[in-house]
Parts: C-alpha cells; sequence; structure tokens
C-alpha cells in the first residue's frame, strides 16, 4: 500500500517538473518575441523619424529628439511623448507624402507586433503556478507601449 503511494507521489512530482521545464521554456521564446518584437518597433519608429526628417522640414527637430531616445522600457514614455510630437508634425501638414504614409503604416503594424507578444508573455508570467516558482527568473516583466 505504501510503495503505491509513493509511485503516485514520484509520477506527480515528475508531471510538476515537466510542466515546469516546458513552462519555462515556453516564456523563455516569448520574452525573446518580445525583444525581438520591441527591436522592430524602435526600427520603424526610427525609420518614420528619419523619412519625416527628410521630407518635412518642420518635422526634423522632434524626429532627431525621438531617433536619440533609444527604446528601453524605462524609455518608453520619453519616447511616446516625442513620438506624439512627430506624428503631430506629419499630421498639421496637408497632403502627407506616400513614403511617410508607408512607414506609419510599418509603425502601426510593429506597434501592434510587440504589444501582442508582450500581452501574451505577460499572460504566462502572470499566472499563480509561474509566479509562485518564479519561472521567469529575473527578467523584467515587459511593458505595454502606447503613443
Amino acid at each position: 500500500m505504501l510503495e503505491s503511494w509513493l509511485v503516485v507521489l514520484i509520477v506527480a512530482l515528475v508531471m510538476l517538473a515537466l510542466w515546469a521545464y516546458f513552462t519555462a521554456q515556453r516564456l523563455n521564446r516569448l520574452h525573446i518575441r518580445t525583444d525581438a518584437a520591441r527591436a522592430s518597433l524602435q526600427s520603424m519608429l526610427d525609420r518614420r523619424a528619419a523619412v519625416a526628417a527628410a521630407l518635412l522640414p518642420e518635422a526634423a527637430a522632434p524626429a532627431r529628439r525621438a531617433e536619440a531616445i533609444v527604446l528601453d522600457y524605462g524609455n518608453f514614455e520619453r519616447r511616446a511623448s516625442v513620438e506624439r510630437e512627430v506624428t503631430a508634425a506629419i499630421e498639421a501638414r496637408p497632403g502627407i507624402p506616400p513614403e511617410l504614409v508607408d512607414a506609419g503604416v510599418r509603425v502601426e503594424l510593429a506597434h501592434r507586433f510587440y504589444n501582442d507578444a508582450v500581452a501574451d508573455t505577460r499572460a504566462l508570467r502572470t499566472r499563480l503556478p509561474v509566479r509562485l516558482l518564479r519561472l521567469g527568473g529575473t527578467a523584467q516583466l515587459p511593458e505595454f507601449f502606447d503613443f
């Protein structure tokens, strides 16, 4: 009788260990996806700023300031406020050049992909078993980027 309980306990512990291992692997892949999406978003924001600075002289100053701010979690609010200035300078001009429209669409797509990756990562990281077992390690919880 005691041996059957021991077998059940060992099977349960092995199943828990396997779940934790595969969940940690998935979480690692989600963090990699989030980092890649953040890099892509920064690239698209920088591209839009460069195009805006080249085509619209009134957008050159905020575009240069935007490009100077690295898109890190501590700088999200600063970058978002400068990006709003770039957007306002672009929208203030009648007849937006097609290059800027294309850059804007690319920014919107990169923004959507990044926020989707953050939502998926946060959904897994905030589950109680994941938090209790500390499967997220020391990685910072990703933040949404809204501008």
